[in-house]
């Protein structure tokens, strides 16, 4: 057997959940838990936990940090589970595990679920409650509302899912505080609204991988032009977001300034997307909206270290 047609055999084993899968490897699980997106949560989260008034024994810190990741993993295994029949179909996604037949579906899922509970009981009983109920809203919402609800019914899937994404500042404060204020609710705020126009910009050029597999992203069901326009849109709308920290008299004037100058590029990047047709200018974004929002945050990192924020 050629290794092509094992790789097609394999694939579409794992995308139907057949049973039998033995030959998964550290790497495959590891995989599971999609280490780009839980490295954002961890960093955001850390952000959150670093801006929060008082501070964590760091034992405790080290054991939030290590909850929030592997529930953000944990969530992202079931959701691997869950579209493991679409994952098949999109170049971006069916070399992932399931869909190459490494590991079943029933091993995602058990195993999604068992690291789900565990690091809800863990931050529960090591920090504190309000940052465990935190953490399980946020597996609870990437699962059932955004994986298993939103994404395949509507184009609006990344604006009301992406709600999932930005719990993270929140969290690493409650680990701290027990509580929340506004701060932790902007750092949420800013998150949510830099969703859209960050995966937007890489549906525009990934259109037939979401057409095929039938997701109901934006570019498929509204089309070209007006993905594009609502990029625009709320790119405009996502600065003020920033700024409003630094507005608010919650962060000092280093993160004003390179936050406005950091927006304005966004928005320029935006505008480019708006006038051109062609797929280089949501590459762009889309590499450079990863980079912004890294930054924004940075910053406040870099003013508390230095001592220069509000």
């Amino acid at each position: 057997m050629s290794d092509a047609s094992y790789s097609v055999e394999r694939r579409e084993a794992g995308s139907a959940g057949l049973e039998g899968v033995h030959d998964a490897r550290p790497a495959d699980y590891l995989a599971l838990l999609k280490p780009r997106v839980m490295s954002l949560v961890v960093f955001t989260s850390l952000v959150g936990m670093v801006l929060a008034p008082g501070s964590l024994h760091p034992t405790l810190a080290i054991t939030a940090v290590l909850c929030i990741a592997i529930g953000a993993g944990a969530s992202g295994a079931i959701n691997m589970w869950y579209d493991a029949d679409i994952d098949a179909l999109m170049a971006r996604t069916q070399d992932r595990p399931i869909p190459q037949g490494r590991i079943s579906r029933d091993q995602a899922l058990g195993f999604g679920t068992v690291l789900s509970f565990a690091s809800v009981l863990v931050m529960g009983l090591a920090v504190n409650w309000v940052a465990a109920s935190i953490l399980a809203l946020t597996i609870g919402f990437y699962v059932f509302i955004y994986t298993m609800w939103l994404k395949r019914r509507t184009p609006q899937n990344i604006v009301i899912g992406g709600a999932a994404g930005a719990f993270p500042p929140m969290l690493g404060w409650a680990a701290v505080t027990g509580d929340l204020s506004l701060l932790p609710v902007l750092l949420f705020a800013i998150i949510f609204m830099w969703t859209p126009p960050h995966f937007w910009a890489l549906a525009l050029y990934r259109s037939d991988d979401y057409a095929r597999a039938g997701v109901p992203m934006l570019p498929v069901v509204a089309g070209d032009r007006e993905t594009r326009r609502q990029i625009l849109i709320y790119s405009l709308l996502l600065v003020p977001v920033t700024l409003s920290p630094w507005l608010l008299g919650l962060a000092g004037h280093l993160y004003g300034g390179v936050t406005a100058v950091l927006g304005a590029i966004f928005i320029g990047l935006a505008w480019r997307i708006w006038r051109s047709n062609d797929d280089r200018a949501p590459k762009h974004m889309f590499a450079f909206s990863i980079l912004y929002l890294f930054l924004l945050f940075a910053l406040l990192l870099a003013e508390r270290g230095l001592g220069w924020g509000a």
